[in-house]
């Protein structure tokens, strides 16, 4: 399954971001809460957004390639979203609204096309068959 790819890519980088979230709970000696830590908020903000759309987005991608979408359509679809995440992470790290305006547009524009292409791809004739 070409989906199973961008499921695993989707599970390290919220590995990576729940590591960050720790790394910088133990530096700042803060077990619960962010401590006013400006580092910490935004770690644990990366984290909780990557949280909201990656399953999701991973839950389409899957339910696409088993509706039997095109795989060209399951790699841009999977690249998208994993790309979007990463573009979002770097921007709210960093700063930088641009890339994170990026990152959160090639999430929608993604989560978009999944919907869409599920929606075509669905077997409509398992619905609408009266027995």
């Amino acid at each position: 399954m070409i989906s199973a790819l961008y499921v695993v890519l989707a599970a390290i980088l919220l590995i990576k971001l729940s590591f960050d979230v720790v790394r910088l709970r133990m530096e700042y000696r803060i077990a619960t809460g962010d401590g006013g830590s400006y580092e910490l908020q935004t770690a644990i903000r990366v984290h909780g957004n990557a949280v909201e759309y990656l399953p999701i987005g991973c839950l389409l991608l899957l339910f696409m390639e088993m509706n039997g979408a095109a795989v060209w359509m399951v790699h841009a679809c999977g690249l998208l979203l994993i790309v979007g995440r990463l573009f979002h992470y770097y921007g709210l790290k960093n700063r930088e609204f641009t890339w994170r305006r990026n990152g959160m547009a090639a999430t929608y524009i993604s989560l978009v096309l999944m919907v869409v292409v599920n929606i075509i791809y669905l077997p409509w004739s398992q619905f609408l068959a009266f027995n």
